[in-house]
C-alpha cells in the first residue's frame, strides 16, 4: 500500500520518536552524537532510518545484501559485486562501464538511506520497482537487519577487516566529512572510545562476531570474506564470490581472463581516477560530502604509521578476548 503524505510523515515519525528515547552519547568518534539500539551504537541520524528498514523493508530470494563496518572496504565491495552480478550485460573490460561514470554507492545504495527524509515520499514503490536482483548496502549489524532477511533466501556476503586499520581510516574519514564548524574528535580519545566499543555501528567485536556466526550456521546465504584475504588474493575472492552469488564464471570466461579484468576494474586506482567518484558528492543537507572521502589508502597495515606498538598490542588483547569463544579469531593481523 502507498501511504500519502500525511501517513508518510506519521510512520516516519514514529521512528523518530522511538530512537530519540534510546540512551544518547554525546561523546563520539566524529561529530555526530550516538543512540544505543540493542547493545550497538548508531550516528544519531541514522537510527530512525534504521529502525524504519529493519521493520518494513521486504527482502526477496534474489535480493544481495553487502554488509561491513564503516571504512572496512565497503566500496570495494559494492563496486566489485555490481560488476560480478551485472557482467552479462555491462563487460568489465567495457570503456563504457557503469562503474566508470557511476559512484559505487548509487550503484549499490546503502539500504537506510532508502529511508532517510521519506515523509513525503515512502520508499515502497521505489524498491518494489527495481528490477532484481537488487543490491543493498548495510552497516547495521545483523540483528538490526530488515526482520525479512533471514528466511528469505536472499545473500549476504560481509567483509571484515582487521579493526586497527578500520579504526584509522575511519578516523580520518570523519575528519574529512565532518559539517563545517564541527569539533573532531582528538585521535587518542577516539581509540579510548573505540576500544570502549563506542564507534558507529559498534562495538566491531560483537558486530563481527554477529555475522561470523549467521555464516558458520548459513553459509548458503551469509558469506563472511576478510579483507585481507581480498587484497590478497582478489581474484580467487572474487571467484568464490561469484559461485556464492549463485553467477560463477564459465570456464571461457577463466580462460579469457574475466575474473582478472573485474579486479582491474574495480582497483583503488582505477576509482579514484574516475571523474563521479573524484567530484560527486554523496550524501544530502548537513550530511553530504565530496565522493572523494571515500577513498584513501586501502592499505593492509597502514596502522602501523599511526598507533605505538602498546595500542596496537591494546586493540588486538580487546577483540581476541571479545571474540573468544565464538570461532572467529583475527590474529596475525
Amino acid at each position: 500500500m502507498i501511504v500519502g503524505e500525511s501517513g508518510c510523515a506519521d510512520a516516519f515519525s514514529k521512528y523518530e520518536a522511538l530512537a530519540s528515547a534510546l540512551p544518547a552519547s554525546r561523546q563520539g568518534l566524529g561529530s555526530a552524537p550516538y543512540r544505543k539500539h540493542d547493545g550497538f551504537w548508531y550516528p544519531e541520524h541514522l537510527m530512525a532510518p534504521t529502525l524504519a528498514m529493519r521493520d518494513t523493508f521486504a527482502a526477496r530470494p534474489t535480493d544481495v545484501i553487502l554488509a561491513t563496518m564503516p571504512k572496512s572496504g565497503t566500496t570495494w565491495l559494492k563496486a566489485i559485486v555490481y560488476s560480478v552480478v551485472h557482467r552479462g550485460r555491462h563487460a568489465p573490460a567495457r570503456e563504457r562501464h557503469p562503474l566508470l561514470a557511476t559512484s559505487p554507492h548509487e550503484l549499490v545504495p546503502f539500504l537506510h538511506s532508502l529511508y532517510e527524509n521519506r515523509r513525503a515520499a515512502p520508499p515502497g514503490p521505489l524498491l518494489e520497482g527495481m528490477p532484481p536482483p537488487r543490491l543493498f548496502a548495510v552497516h547495521a549489524p545483523f540483528t538490526a537487519l530488515p526482520a525479512s532477511v533471514p528466511g528469505s533466501g536472499c545473500r549476504v556476503v560481509y567483509l571484515c577487516r582487521d579493526p586497527k586499520d578500520a579504526f584509522v581510516s575511519l578516523h580520518h574519514f570523519l575528519g574529512e566529512i565532518k559539517p563545517e564548524g564541527s569539533e573532531m574528535t582528538p585521535f587518542a580519545e577516539a581509540f579510548d572510545l573505540f576500544c570502549g566499543g563506542v564507534s558507529p555501528f559498534g562495538p566491531v567485536w560483537d558486530h563481527m562476531a554477529e555475522y561470523w556466526k549467521e555464516s558458520v550456521a548459513r553459509p548458503g546465504e551469509v558469506m563472511f570474506l576478510r579483507y585481507e584475504h581480498l587484497n590478497e588474493d582478489a581474484v580467487g575472492t572474487v571467484r568464490r564470490l561469484a559461485e556464492f552469488l549463485g553467477c560463477p564464471f564459465t570456464d571461457e570466461e577463466v580462460a579469457s581472463g574475466v575474473p582478472e579484468a573485474v579486479v582491474a576494474l574495480c582497483s583503488l586506482e582505477r576509482m579514484r581516477s574516475v571523474r563521479a567518484n573524484r567530484d560527486g558528492v554523496h550524501g544530502t543537507g548537513r550530511w553530504s560530502f565530496k565522493n572523494m572521502a571515500f577513498f584513501r589508502k586501502g592499505e593492509v597495515g597502514d596502522w602501523k604509521a599511526h598507533m605505538t606498538p602498546e595500542m596496537a598490542q591494546r586493540l588486538d588483547g580487546i577483540v581476541e578476548e571479545k571474540l573468544r569463544g565464538s570461532g572467529l579469531s583475527l590474529a596475525g593481523n
